[in-house]
């Protein structure tokens, strides 16, 4: 196994990172998408001519700058621009639409915002006009990037401590909550992620989510680390994206358990025939994960499965080990790094302390609210850990339903609907009940050609599986598709819970 160079790992900000990286292995490849290829050097090179550009439209060391770009090198590039330059960039999800842009916009007091144009239909330039968006410009394409002479440049940022990110969790019921980061809480996430997954310089890694969300530089300090590149997918949707990877031989690919679902559906299309040859570990994070999909995974496409939990606040918490346990595999989060505290209260709830969390958010209040008074970040998560110090989780404080007085996991149901033969997924809410306080409504997605189901044949399941009766569900849905939001796919249960409580 690689190890990671001494020289590196004592980077301070991400800039120093790319410094470092290009002068190790300036023509080694790091981003890949269709037929163009950057090296790490190329990176470095462009993405200082692209500082100049910026510092010429008045960017300077603490201007915030909002960017909406989709998966591109071109926005690798920017951002790595902006960091050269010591600005405050704040990221936001290409998909969302004027309610979360004019949000972010406002409450970043952004001063320049860079967008794709009109990118799959949608004009992103005549949103960020009608939001009054200040220092608007197009940064989709090599033309379109800003570029002047790097010896207009101040020297680079020195501190890796100071916030210079501001990500968005996603809005669901409310507002989006704005995130501080620090390169030094980025490059802890990202290392960390590294070092958990064994990668090596001879892999070959995949981004298939936005490069937006908090994963795009918790994956790209991972490149840098570790001197490998990866294939940018500007949309991605499976078949179509199969032959990139193939072309590019991926080794690495993965996303959140929806992604897994979906290069399954596509093996079982082919069975015996590997989708991707090359592919010998799928890793991801950001939502549960069943042990059956660690199984079907194992046994259907031959490689590794990896899981682990992140959030904005903390982009890696915990990771799976390849060289772990199966049952360690399927049924847990993995292991915290070294420097990440978890935990865990007598309530349950998961709380965390270390370099990679968060500094906060934008509202001070929402950051006093977040913290407890030893320091410790609030998650909201409720889980335990193992005697070999496994994390799992069983699943979200408001996602524990309370029928009759006792607490009822969602997972554990979720887990147990997965194993159903003619169940695609599954999500499990709490509704309001006079007479219970809450009752259990199972939702669930079927996949092409199963049997119609019934809440007593589900019922009936369920209790052969060893599920408690006071936790078996009182309602089943059966829906086209769960709602799923556009980063990870992450199943968006409020939206079940307005669609089938009570109404009024």
């Amino acid at each position: 196994m690689d190890q990671t160079p001494h020289a590196l790992s004592e980077a301070r900000t991400l800039w120093e990172l790319v410094e470092r990286r290009a002068a190790l292995t300036p023509d080694r490849p790091v981003l890949l998408q269709e037929d163009r290829v950057l090296t790490f050097e190329g990176l470095r090179e462009r993405a200082e001519r692209c500082a100049a550009g910026l510092y010429a439209k008045g960017v300077r060391p603490g201007t915030v700058v909002a960017w909406q770009l989709p998966t591109r090198i071109e926005t690798a590039v920017l951002s790595f621009a902006l960091a050269r330059i010591g600005a405050v960039q704040t990221p936001v999800i290409p998909f969302y639409r004027d309610k979360e842009v004019g949000f972010a916009l406002r409450e970043s007091k952004a001063e320049f915002f860079a967008v794709p144009g009109i990118w799959r239909g949608f004009d992103h330039a005549e949103m960020a006009r009608r939001l009054g968006a200040h220092g608007i410009f197009e940064a989709y394409d090599p033309e379109s990037l800003p570029d002047g002479d790097p010896a207009v440049l101040p020297p680079p940022p020195s501190s890796g401590t100071d916030v210079r990110w501001i990500y968005w969790t996603s809005g669901t019921t409310s507002d989006p909550k704005g995130v501080l980061h620090t390169d030094r809480s980025l490059l802890a996430g990202g290392s960390c992620l590294a070092h958990a997954l064994r990668l090596t310089s001879s892999d070959v890694g995949s981004m298939a989510f936005p490069y937006a969300h908090i994963a795009g530089p918790d994956y790209t300090v991972m490149l840098l680390l570790y001197g490998f590149p990866a294939v940018m997918f500007e949309q991605f949707a499976l078949p179509e994206a199969l032959a990139e990877y193939r072309r590019h031989g991926v080794t690495v690919a993965g996303g959140s358990t929806a992604f897994y679902a979906m290069f399954l559906a596509e093996q079982r299309k082919q069975p015996g025939e590997p989708v991707i040859p090359t592919l010998r570990l799928l890793a991801g994070g950001g939502a549960p994960k069943p042990p059956e999909i660690y199984h079907a995974v194992r046994k259907e496409l031959g490689c590794q499965l990896t899981h682990g939990y992140g959030m904005t606040e903390v982009p890696m918490i915990t990771m799976g080990d390849p060289d772990d346990t199966p049952e360690n595999l399927a049924t847990t989060e993995g292991r915290p790094p070294e420097g990440m505290e978890i935990r865990i209260t007598d309530s349950g709830e998961v709380r965390l302390r270390g370099a990679a969390v968060c500094r906060g958010y934008l509202d001070p209040a929402q950051t006093a609210a977040a913290f407890d008074e030893d320091g410790f970040l609030i998650t909201g998560d409720v889980g335990h850990l193992t005697p070999s110090g496994h994390l799992v989780l069983t699943g979200r404080i408001k996602d524990i339903i309370i029928r009759k007085g006792e607490n009822i996991s969602a997972k554990e149901i979720e887990d147990l609907l997965h194993r159903h033969p003619d169940v695609g997924d599954a999500a499990v809410i709490g509704l309001p009940d006079a007479e219970r306080g809450e009752r259990v409504c199972a939702v669930v997605e079927q996949p092409p050609g199963a049997a119609p189901l019934t809440l007593p044949a589900v019922t009936a399941f369920l209790r052969a599986a060893g599920l408690s009766v006071h936790k078996l569900p009182e309602q089943l849905e059966v829906v086209a598709a769960l709602p799923r939001n556009e980063t990870l796919r992450k199943v968006l249960k409020y939206q079940l819970r307005e669609r089938f409580g009570p109404v009024g």
